[in-house]
């Protein structure tokens, strides 16, 4: 592994859009830490039941994020611990909300934490994404809990198939359902100068190749970046675009 670089700086930003909906029920966040420098969350939420319970679902798995980050220590505490526990937190609060307003609330959630080591943390619940890219690259990226990747999985159907496929909306995992949801978890060892993470909701990542997100990215400074991924998903979207949301955190050397 190499060094940590002494001196780097996490440049990020986020973008979000109803698109042809009438409600907004997508949350995106990227919360620096409040003590400590070069460590920081994002957070997707793509809130799904009805106009304000999707909403209500999104908002608290936002306001889980806020409340564990803000106990988070760096230099002590497992970060795998912790976004399991933002998961899990959120998924009760959820659950608590639809018994007191007789809702159907449920929502995604896709999370990383970037340490002031440079390794991240990666955790996700339905079909929100978290794409990893060395330069414009692809080094990973999440599988999503959902019919159509499990079609992928089992060799059934292609990606390309997956993603015009009528079923493509259908998950098998996500928070706020009577069942505990599937949770993914991840770790990169060191992010390095150069790496981008990306997090995103299926109203965006649908309309994209890797390629073509990684092109952007490595291209573009991350506003640019995600204002120019937003415009395109409009465009492709045809005005029957879903709400999207996204987060873009890119590892630069401190000038």
């Amino acid at each position: 592994m190499s060094p940590v670089p002494s001196s780097f700086r996490l440049v990020a930003a986020t973008g979000i859009h109803r698109g042809d909906r009438p409600y907004q029920q997508d949350q995106v966040e990227i919360i620096p830490h409040p003590r400590v420098q070069g460590c920081l969350l994002a957070v997707v939420a793509d809130g799904m039941g009805g106009k304000s319970g999707g909403r209500k679902a999104a908002d608290q798995v936002v306001l889980t994020a806020r409340q564990i980050f803000d106990r988070y220590v760096p230099s002590k505490d497992d970060g795998a611990q912790a976004m399991l526990q933002l998961i899990s937190e959120a998924h009760l609060m959820i659950r608590l909300t639809a018994m007191a307003f007789e809702e159907e609330p449920h929502s995604t959630v896709a999370s990383f934490i970037v340490n002031p080591d440079l390794t991240a943390h990666l955790a996700h619940a339905g079909d929100s994404r978290i794409y990893h890219f060395k330069g414009p690259e692809m080094a990973s990226r999440t599988l999503d809990h959902s019919y159509v990747q499990r079609l992928v999985d089992e060799g059934q159907i292609t990606e390309d198939e997956a993603n015009v496929h009528p079923q493509a909306n259908l998950l098998t995992g996500c928070l706020g359902t009577q069942t505990e949801p599937i949770v993914s978890q991840s770790r990169i060892e060191q992010l390095e100068i150069g790496d981008s993470l990306l997090v995103c909701s299926d109203g965006l990542w649908h309309y994209f190749t890797p390629k073509e997100i990684g092109a952007i990215v490595h291209t573009l400074p991350p506003r640019e970046a995600v204002e120019m991924l937003v415009s395109k998903a409009r465009h492709r979207a045809r005005a029957g675009g879903d709400n999207l949301s996204l987060a873009l955190v890119r590892v630069e050397a401190s000038a």
